[in-house]
């Protein structure tokens, strides 16, 4: 039980974390900014089961696949999409650590 809130609370933290320092201008609008692009989790709504605790959510989920990682790294070099692309990065970063994470747990 302890993996899936650290993984929900990451979501939020880390963007936060990362709009606190990289964005000390504006940080509340990153933030806001980089959590929204968790909209990309929609696409769990594809699978049956909708959330498995113990599905790997990379190369899972057709806007997690491995194909669209270099998508998401080219937003976040753009200047007009940059805390998109960054939002999106965090999030499927944090979607790996998840999966090493359940990987280690599974032995």
């Amino acid at each position: 039980m302890l993996r899936p809130g650290f993984h929900i609370a990451a979501h939020f933290l880390v963007p936060a974390l990362v709009a606190r320092f990289a964005f000390p201008k504006r940080p509340l609008h990153a933030w806001l900014v980089m959590v929204s692009t968790m909209a990309v989790d929609l696409d769990h709504l594809l699978a049956d089961p909708v959330y498995d605790p113990d599905r790997i959510s990379l190369g899972f989920h057709p806007l997690h696949a491995w194909a669209l990682q270099p998508v998401y790294v080219l937003l976040a070099l753009w200047p007009r999409t940059r805390l998109v692309g960054i939002g999106l990065v965090l999030h499927m970063a944090l979607d790996g650590i998840d999966g090493l994470w359940m990987l280690a747990e599974r032995g």
